[in-house]
């Protein structure tokens, strides 16, 4: 007599109908596969606390509490749940805040239907799964480079403003470069011009070339 394989139980926590479509064609493509709820909000896929899934694929960008919030209190009352992140998300910030909160898994959303059935796979395995540019930003995160004077004064971010300043670009066209908005950038020479007691950006980059 054959014996049957268990199936794995996968719920989804997407708010996106689009999202929501492609999951459960991946889960439903793969026979050991057994697609659980699908809930549009975290505060709903709290209940999986008292049912608990093998795997829950959950999105960040959710309404009211979002997926790092779940997954951290998740991990704290059900840590059986191996929680898997789907998301558009690749930002360092996220990342890190996902994987410190226990998520298991990082995959971005642009990922290939194969990519990540394959993630849940693993998952399910006990592996990491994370896609190759979420795997090559977490090194980066915890690589220990020299520490110089200007790169202890100020964060990554602000020393790419600063440097693309000098450039003579425009705000906008920094923004541009570094794909965030024309106030964030603003916000950031704020910071900037406080770190190096300054009042302009002539004064900043002056005072950073001395450095």
């Amino acid at each position: 007599m054959t014996a049957v394989m268990a199936a794995h139980i996968i719920s989804i926590v997407e708010d996106n109908k689009m999202c929501q479509m492609v999951l459960v064609k991946i889960i439903n493509d793969k026979d050991e596969f057994l697609l659980g709820e699908i809930y549009e909000s975290a505060e709903d896929a709290l209940e999986m606390i008292e049912n608990p899934p093998n795997v829950a694929i959950v999105d960040i960008e959710l309404p009211g509490m979002n997926g790092i919030a779940l997954i951290k209190k998740l991990k704290t009352t059900a840590p059986e749940i191996q929680c898997l992140v789907c998301t558009m998300h690749d930002d360092d910030e996220k990342i890190f805040e996902a994987l410190e909160s226990g998520a298991d898994g990082y995959v971005l959303k642009k990922s290939t239907p194969a990519q990540i059935k394959r993630a849940i796979c693993d998952v399910i395995e006990g592996g990491a799964p994370m896609s190759p540019y979420v795997a090559k930003r977490v090194i980066s995160i915890f690589k220990k480079p020299v520490v110089t004077e200007k790169d202890a004064l100020l964060t990554e971010r602000e020393q790419q403003v600063i440097q693309l300043l000098s450039k003579g670009l425009s705000y906008k066209q920094i923004g541009d470069q570094l794909f965030v908005s024309h106030e964030t950038v603003k916000k950031h020479l704020k910071n900037i011009y406080y770190k190096l007691h300054v009042q302009n950006k002539v004064e900043a980059l002056n005072k950073w070339k001395l450095i």
